[in-house]
């Protein structure tokens, strides 16, 4: 541990891996001010301002020596971090210094970074996505045939396949995927919109050329790595941008929640596991033990998130005309903390998804189990088209059903509804016939097919167009 006398973030400590916590760094924060200084001071330059090459040369020679000690000092005596950190910069760049945040408010640095932190990291969640939809399309593809028993109300309800189900996953993490997409693409820089998002003091230092005015975010832009800015602005961007992007975020945690508990019950059932370290504890009493842990903590981190994805909603809702500063200590807390958030579930995930191990003899057994009341429906039809009264029939196999239930769950014993219709000659069934009747694959209907079409038409273009990020996994260390 690094810290053992004050508080520490999990989320840091625990839980969220080195890449995106570097992307909430204070180094990557303040050497994107600078990045975004040298992008404004090359603009003005080539624009016409008094901005030297030189200057600028030497503006980017500084980039990364931040002396945060200088900044520190200097925000101690301004109580404003960018005018502290303009300092800074200009101390380290003597010939700049007077044109650094030249026509700039606040908000240039740090709104556009924001939204630039805000990208590299959908970037890397992006990564992490595609990777848990890899693994699980490899998952669904091999059980695409293997029957399983499928539920409502968390019932024994008629039969699916373990791959279908795994398509089920999948075709949520699609929706966060399409969501996901859709938000990078759309995402814009604040640009240079200045102190009400008015331009004013680029109107005073252009007199009034809006051609180099629209021309000077352009090319910011452009440095930046961005398509275009936004169109309209207080001095802020709008803080609806921060509650968008941690919707999607929280759409990612909702449905690896959805993942996790299925886990956690299909663990319970015996059916299935996540995977297991040789020398891994799962109870510091009952040695026997298997818990499925990880999959805990990813139903834990997903909760946390989906609160946490409030935060910005509210934020957005309680700005007041251009800009007020009860978004900053909030914002900077909760849009960190949903995205190291996501990315330490979808780290679990694409360990869990890359070694689920299923027990086909234990879901046959709970198969067979409840199958002869799946298959009573088929048995009727039978006996009817061999002439017997379909209502008959009927009030029999409800019977029929109530006492092998009983035996069941007041006894303890096998169910025994297939040796009653057996027995009653009322049904005109033979026991080869009836254990042709009793073959789980009859009953999983276009599962395998649905299987097939959804992988080919859905998931495999996005794999195919992403194959060079795909191989990537996550081993626990805690």
């Amino acid at each position: 541990m690094s810290n053992t006398n004050s508080y520490e973030s999990p989320f840091c400590t625990r839980y969220a891996s080195e890449e995106m916590q570097y992307i909430f760094s204070a180094d990557k924060k303040f050497t994107t001010w600078r990045k975004l200084w040298i992008a404004l001071a090359r603009a003005e330059m080539k624009l016409g301002l008094p901005v030297t090459e030189a200057q600028v040369k030497q503006l980017e020679e500084h980039i990364n020596d931040v002396d945060y000690e200088m900044a520190a000092e200097r925000e101690k005596i301004t109580r404003h971090d960018v005018m502290a950190h303009v300092f800074t910069y200009g101390q380290a760049c003597p010939d700049a210094a007077g044109i650094i945040h030249l026509g700039a408010t606040s908000c240039y640095v740090g709104d556009n970074t924001d939204v630039i932190i805000m990208r590299d990291a959908l970037n890397v969640v992006r990564r992490k996505l595609i990777n848990v939809m890899n693994n699980l399309a490899s998952f669904a593809d091999k059980y695409k045939e293997m029957p399983c028993l499928a539920y409502t109300h968390l019932q024994p309800a008629q039969l699916t396949t373990v791959g279908k189900r795994a398509t089920l996953w999948l075709n949520e993490l699609l929706m966060d995927f399409e969501d996901l997409e859709y938000r990078i693409s759309t995402l814009k820089l604040l640009g240079s919109k200045g102190t009400t998002g008015t331009q004013a003091s680029f109107m005073e230092l252009f007199e009034g050329d809006t051609d180099k005015i629209k021309e000077l975010e352009r090319m910011i832009a452009e440095e930046m790595g961005f398509d275009s800015v936004v169109p309209v602005s207080g001095q802020t961007y709008s803080r609806k941008v921060d509650s968008q992007v941690l919707s999607v975020l929280s759409g990612i945690a909702q449905t690896c929640s959805k993942f996790s508990n299925d886990m956690r019950l299909l663990q319970s059932f015996k059916e299935m596991e996540e995977p297991r370290e040789k020398k891994q504890i799962g109870s510091s009493a009952m040695a026997y033990k298997r818990n499925p842990m990880r999959c805990e903590r990813i139903t834990s981190i997903a909760r946390y998130v989906m609160i946490d994805s409030l935060n910005p909603a509210f934020t957005a809702g309680t700005q007041w005309f251009e800009r007020t500063l009860d978004d900053s200590a909030n914002k900077r807390i909760s849009v960190a903390e949903a995205f190291l958030g996501v990315d330490a579930i979808l780290n679990i995930m694409m360990n869990v998804t890359d070694g689920l191990v299923v027990y086909p003899e234990i879901i046959r057994r709970r198969v067979m189990a409840e199958l002869p009341f799946m298959a009573s429906e088929n048995i009727m039809m039978d006996a009817v088209k061999k002439g017997g009264n379909r209502q008959e029939l009927h009030d029999k196999i409800m019977d029929y059903s109530m006492i092998a239930g009983e035996q069941v769950k007041v006894y303890g014993k096998d169910n025994n509804l297939c040796d009653l219709i057996l027995d009653d000659p009322m049904f005109m069934i033979t026991k080869d016939e009836l254990d042709a009747v009793l073959k789980p694959e009859s009953y999983t209907g276009r599962s395998s097919q649905q299987v097939d079409e959804f992988l080919s038409e859905c998931i495999n273009p996005i794999l195919e167009a992403n194959k060079d990020i795909l191989g990537e996994n996550f081993e626990m260390k805690n």
